[in-house]
């Protein structure tokens, strides 16, 4: 928040200052994208955003993104990094997913235990302009929604709906006390088709479950399958800092947490490819178990580079440890997060530390056919609302957005056009795939 915002005190100022930010950026020019202001070639940025990941599973990468638009949207999050940053923004920063697409919605288990429906991903999380959030996921459900095979109509009127419920949930964000707003949990949606379905698949996702899907006995223990390249037991030194790292992460904890985490102790540990965007990064699952065998824990410690964002944005620059980075963008999105969300370093690399599968589920294309992508838009809206009205400034951005469809429909036509430049995107990186540029891995990866 800059120091002219600190100064507002009632919320009519700040709605009015709000408001008085139109005259720097009407909200109509939200609709504008012009791919000419692009600098840099996408497969350049593309590459360059993989330094330091392993070479030898970006093939897996590559043919995940060349898989649909969509797949390729989910792994450039640098390419719309760089053209965002050169679009007008309002100025207006609070704490964004950085990675805002449909697919980063989901459900996991809260504190309490009891199931939770929000934003889950937030690899790329940093301070920025809120409006960015706005556009990719705007952008990603033209993508999902094509993909599901809906109408061009029916993408448009799923748009909409996203941006009128992010505008009509940020005005009743601004006049919620700071208290309400703080412990507010978006739940009048969680009943509707897709979302009911993301939960009871959540539901299933038992600790239990996952011991039977990921794990073998071996001699009378368990431990995790070999499937490479997709899941294998990494080299002894390399499993002995892994650990060395969980040792040091427990630091990171609140003090009864520390006390229920040191209660498990570590039976096996596997290196695992997970996402698309992820692939590349170190990624390892640590089994443990508690006093009996029916007590499993799965963790799951993900190295974290710096935001894609971080080179547009000074105040996103690197500095500190990359997991804190995302851990704490996440506590600040989020109502309730993982109760053993935390992070650490191995081999002077960042990593963020979580809890892994842990009831956790996500949105399928069969979700998302018909009226189910404008349900599902309306949950996205004010999903996104809630997180950057959390970690910003909701009257601010509530008086920017005012009362009109204004917004709404200028962020309709630019999820169209980015869409479309993403499909020709798509086509250029199938491309330079066909070009012997890039490598992909085998179909089915």
């Amino acid at each position: 928040m800059t120091s002219r915002q600190k100064q507002l005190i009632t919320r009519a100022e700040r709605r009015e200052f709000g408001r008085s930010l139109r005259d720097k950026l009407s909200r109509a020019s939200h609709a504008d994208w012009d791919s000419g202001r692009r600098e840099a070639n996408i497969i350049d940025l593309l590459l360059a955003a993989q330094k330091g990941r392993i070479a030898r599973l970006l093939p897996i990468k590559w043919a995940r993104m060349a898989a649909s638009p969509f797949g390729f949207f989910r792994g450039s999050v640098p390419v719309m990094a760089a053209d965002l940053s050169r679009l007008p923004n309002t100025g207006i920063h609070s704490q964004i997913c950085g990675d805002a697409h449909v697919r980063n919605l989901g459900a996991y288990a809260g504190p309490d235990g009891r199931l939770i429906f929000d934003i889950n991903d937030f690899d790329e999380t940093t301070r920025g302009p809120w409006e960015w959030d706005v556009k990719r996921m705007a952008a990603s459900l033209v993508l999902a929604g094509r993909e599901a095979h809906n109408s061009e109509k029916q993408c448009t009127m799923a748009v909409l709906y996203f941006a009128e419920s992010y505008r009509e949930a940020m005005r009743d964000f601004c006049a919620m006390s700071v208290l309400d707003l703080a412990r507010f949990q978006v739940s009048r949606h969680l009943n509707i088709s897709p979302v009911l379905e993301v939960l009871r698949k959540a539901e299933r996702a038992t600790p239990k479950r996952n011991l039977e899907q990921l794990t073998e006995r071996r001699n009378g223990k368990y431990v995790f399958r070999d499937d490479k390249p997709l899941q294998f037991h990494p080299a002894p030194a390399t499993v002995a800092q892994v650990l060395a790292g969980l040792g040091e992460y427990v630091h990171t904890l609140l003090p009864e947490r520390r006390h229920w985490f040191a209660q498990y102790h570590v039976h096996d540990a596997a290196f695992r490819v997970v996402g698309t965007g992820s692939v590349g990064v170190r990624n390892y699952a640590v089994l443990l178990f508690g006093s009996q065998v029916n007590d499993p824990l799965f963790m799951q410690l993900k190295e974290e580079d710096p935001s894609a964002y971080a080179p547009y944005l000074p105040a996103a620059r690197p500095s500190g440890n990359q997991g804190k980075r995302v851990a704490e963008g996440g506590r600040a999105m989020q109502v309730q997060s993982d109760i053993f969300l935390g992070w650490t370093s191995i081999a002077g690399r960042d990593y963020l530390v979580r809890q892994f599968r842990d009831h956790k589920a996500g949105i399928e294309d069969e979700d998302l056919k018909g009226g189910g992508l404008v349900q599902y838009a309306l949950v996205c809206g004010e999903m996104l609302a809630k997180g950057h009205a959390r970690s910003g400034a909701p009257c601010i951005i509530s008086g920017y957005l005012g009362n009109s469809d204004r917004f709404d429909k200028a962020i309709a036509n630019f999820s169209l056009a980015y869409a479309d430049q993403t499909t020709k995107d798509h086509q250029q990186f199938t491309r330079a795939i066909r070009a012997g540029k890039l490598r992909v891995a085998k179909t089915g990866i």
